[in-house]
């Protein structure tokens, strides 16, 4: 990611020039007067912090501030003169959650009529802190998984075959994988794949109404519908939405409990997942299968 910096740079700063007159329409001020910010300038414009905060998560470090103070203020300091010291960085970030939201969206993956989807949990703070956690309250919510109980949020993910983010979403943890599905897949047609979790008759109907098959592993005690062998090929590499997540886990840095604020942390969330629209992974061939 370092060797593409500037690229980087350009593309956010292409991007916050195309919306410009449409993002300083949605400010409350037009920034004169007497509702005018106080103090001094950040030193750094949007498309710079854009550009460092998914720069960190594609960088393999786990600790922002080693990460500011080390190579922003150390090794990218020619490049970023005006970058100021961590806590003042942390203040500007607040501004640009909704330009990283716009575009991410703007980034979806193209559609190609084959899909994959998963949910992965994120965790906000230990299963013994629950009672005692604060900056999520009235968010998260416990869940579970096939690992067990967990106290924080689920991110939903939608990926064609070609290994895109084609839609996301984020719920509480106690939200079933099934529940946001509707939603997420609204404006596709094809087939989408999924784990047992997404196992269910009205589900399946509503989704094949208007032209999308869900199809899944059925459980132990369910009889086994006749598919394609392409069908078949399709639902044995639908573990490739596992792998995609978890490359976004471990190459950036999705740890919730380390967040005082959030803002802050959604914030991260989105620089975490732009890395990944940016950098995906590469698209594989369907191996084809053999029958026995």
């Amino acid at each position: 990611m370092f060797d593409q910096l500037v690229e980087t740079f350009c593309t956010f700063d292409d991007f916050c020039k195309s919306i410009k007159t449409q993002w300083e329409a949605m400010q409350l001020t037009d920034g004169k007067g007497p509702d005018r910010r106080h103090g001094p300038e950040g030193g750094l414009i949007d498309s710079e912090i854009m550009t460092l905060l998914v720069l960190y998560h594609a960088s393999r470090f786990k600790n922002f501030k080693t990460f500011y103070n080390g190579v922003v203020l150390g090794l990218l300091h020619s490049h970023f003169p005006g970058a100021p010291c961590y806590e003042r960085f942390l203040t500007l970030t607040k501004r640009v959650w909704a330009l990283l939201a716009f575009f991410m969206a703007s980034r979806m993956g193209r559609k190609t009529d084959i899909y994959y989807i998963d949910s992965t949990p994120l965790v906000v703070c230990h299963n013994k802190r629950i009672a005692r956690h604060k900056v999520f309250a009235g968010l998260a919510a416990r869940g579970k998984t096939s690992t067990g109980w967990f106290f924080g949020f689920k991110l939903h993910l939608v990926f064609n075959h070609e290994r895109e983010i084609v839609a996301l979403k984020m719920t509480p943890g106690n939200v079933s994988d099934a529940t946001p599905v509707p939603e997420l897949t609204k404006d596709l047609v094809g087939k989408l794949f999924g784990d047992k979790g997404y196992i269910g008759q009205k589900l399946a109907q509503e989704l094949l109404r208007r032209g999308l098959a869900l199809m899944t592993r059925v459980r132990s005690n369910m009889k086994s519908l006749p598919v394609s062998f392409l069908d078949k090929a399709l639902l044995n590499g639908r573990n490739i939405a596992e792998t995609i997540i978890g490359h976004i886990k471990e190459f950036s840095s999705l740890r919730l409990p380390k967040h005082r604020s959030v803002f802050n942390a959604f914030t991260h969330i989105t620089a975490a997942i732009i890395a990944y629209q940016i950098n995906p992974l590469p698209p594989g061939q369907i191996k084809a299968f053999i029958p026995d």
